[in-house]
């Protein structure tokens, strides 16, 4: 079983590569960008862009580099990095801190892989994060440059990536925020956000549960738990994991989907993958988190259905997966890079990977 879910994250990397990375505009050589939907629609409709899902494709591929390097895979990463850039109209940042947050994680772990522009690119991202934290609201960075609303998927993986670039004191007072601000007394578990009135007040609790903001809020505490030693992170982390295994995951240990698609293909997927954080770095949490990863991974390839190329994930790991066709949520890219996303935090579980 130790190499088992190596092979089958190789074969839904080999699967998502194939079906959705491409050249820009499908011409520029030596560019590569992940195509949001396969197979495409004709005619095609003209061109999207999904900046976010380019950077967790680009994570990814860290991730199987991580697995397996190849000198072919290293140069896919620098050219998918270079793209997005190029695609983003020469810039590393959007008016999305939460886009630059996850675009900064992938940069910060492919390191040397993205070439000379990562230092730069890293740079901008976290200064564009820093000027997004305010006082409105308490506290934490906005998810949209002159927006209302201060939420979990901005806030998480800013203070991952501000506790990984060595920035410990924002990295805490942004969690701090999230546990003061977004946790649900009833249940536990993070809700979406907040919205803020012009004087700085909360006006309105967005109450929804996604799974992947029980996802980086509990990233957030590992990363500080390792890297600040103060004990209130290993109890938050504790306590999210408790709430997402008594409250989100089936009785069989299965995170749930039904999320339609979208941008909400890859909730389930980043859930996973600071799970398998979580498990790899704190040895109490090893257990919980790591079951939840396996009967996750179990689910999504027992229910796979086969297409070209490989694999196909459904986007409710619980139910059957089907083949792609246009509307579905089987054709889209985040869909697919939340499959394999699952099935890579399998393979590090397994194989003794390190993020």
């Amino acid at each position: 079983m130790t190499r088992c879910w190596a092979d089958r994250a190789a074969l839904a990397e080999r699967a998502v590569t194939h079906r959705h990375l491409r050249r820009l505009g499908g011409v520029l050589p030596g560019t590569r960008i992940g195509r949001v939907c396969w197979p495409r629609p004709v005619p095609a409709p003209p061109a999207q862009w999904h900046y976010w899902w380019q950077a967790h494709l680009l994570d990814c591929l860290v991730d199987a580099q991580l697995r397996e390097p190849t000198r072919r895979r290293a140069t896919v990463i620098a050219q998918l990095a270079r793209t997005v850039w190029l695609r983003n109209l020469g810039r590393w940042t959007n008016a999305y801190y939460d886009d630059i947050a996850w675009l900064g994680l992938a940069l910060q772990r492919a390191g040397p892989l993205v070439g000379r522009a990562g230092p730069a690119a890293l740079t901008a991202v976290t200064k564009q994060l820093r000027e997004g934290w305010t006082s409105d609201g308490g506290g934490g960075i906005w998810w949209r440059r002159g927006d209302d609303f201060k939420n979990a998927p901005a806030n998480g993986p800013a203070a991952i990536l501000l506790a990984r670039r060595g920035e410990l004191g924002l990295a805490a007072a942004i969690t701090d925020w999230m546990a003061a601000t977004l946790i649900d007394p009833d249940t536990g578990l993070v809700v979406d956000g907040v919205r803020v009135r012009p004087d700085g007040s909360v006006r309105l609790v967005e109450t929804a549960i996604y799974t992947y903001c029980q996802g980086v809020y509990l990233g957030a505490c590992v990363e500080l738990a390792e890297r600040d030693g103060d004990p209130r992170w290993a109890r938050r982390a504790a306590a999210v994991l408790a709430a997402v295994t008594r409250r989100v995951a089936g009785a069989d240990g299965v995170i749930p989907g039904g999320t339609g698609g979208g941008d909400g293909g890859l909730f389930n997927g980043i859930l996973a993958r600071y799970l398998a954080d979580a498990a790899r770095r704190r040895p109490e949490l090893a257990a919980d988190a790591g079951r939840l990863v396996l009967a996750s991974a179990e689910s999504v390839w027992a229910n796979r259905a086969e297409a070209e190329a490989g694999p196909v994930f459904a986007e409710d790991w619980r139910r059957p997966a089907r083949i792609p066709a246009r509307g579905s949520p089987e054709s889209g890219l985040s869909v697919q890079l939340s499959g394999w996303m699952l099935l890579e935090a399998a393979a590090r579980l397994t194989v003794g990977q390190r993020r």
